[in-house]
């Protein structure tokens, strides 16, 4: 599948990928899970977003969701055709679903989820045939760095978790 991506080259792709790692950043500094999300229209950031849901008390506050809502604000529409959307960690089948609706062609992800992940691992949300639209993937872009973010996370709050038991 990847031979039909249209590729910007290694290097934007890392670039954005960096930028969707810092806000995964921030994410983990808010004690959120470590995923953060930037949406990309003619070279230029048009979206971000980080996983917010404990801060806001709201399921929905995926990295992806808000990233999707701050670039169809940019833009004025809901649908986001000449888009890439980056992600530190594979989406869910709540964002893959996002992400098919708001018409995304391409979606770049860091490291594979494979509790969740919606896009390949455990479902094929974005190339479902029997949806109205598809999404091209391109999979393991900085995908160390993500995985070491995440497992550093969840390492660290596990340690938290048995120190106050």
């Amino acid at each position: 599948m990847n031979d039909a991506i249209p590729l910007l080259g290694p290097d934007d792709h890392e670039f954005w990928m960096t930028q969707a790692l810092r806000e995964a950043e921030r994410a983990a500094g808010d004690g959120e899970v470590p995923v953060g999300a930037v949406i990309v229209h003619n070279s230029m950031a048009i979206g971000r977003g980080y996983n917010r849901t404990e801060g806001l008390k709201d399921a929905t506050a995926h990295a992806e969701i808000l990233a999707i809502g701050a670039a169809s604000e940019t833009l004025g529409d809901w649908r986001l055709e000449d888009c890439t959307i980056y992600v530190t960690l594979e989406p869910c089948p709540m964002c893959a679903g996002a992400i098919v609706q708001a018409r995304i062609p391409l979606l770049v992800y860091a490291a594979p989820d494979p509790k969740a992940g919606a896009c390949g691992t455990l479902y094929n949300i974005v190339d479902d045939p029997r949806l109205n639209h598809r999404v091209k993937v391109l999979s393991g872009v900085m995908e160390e760095e993500s995985a070491a973010l995440l497992n550093s996370f969840f390492r660290h709050l596990r340690k938290s978790e048995e120190s106050e038991s």
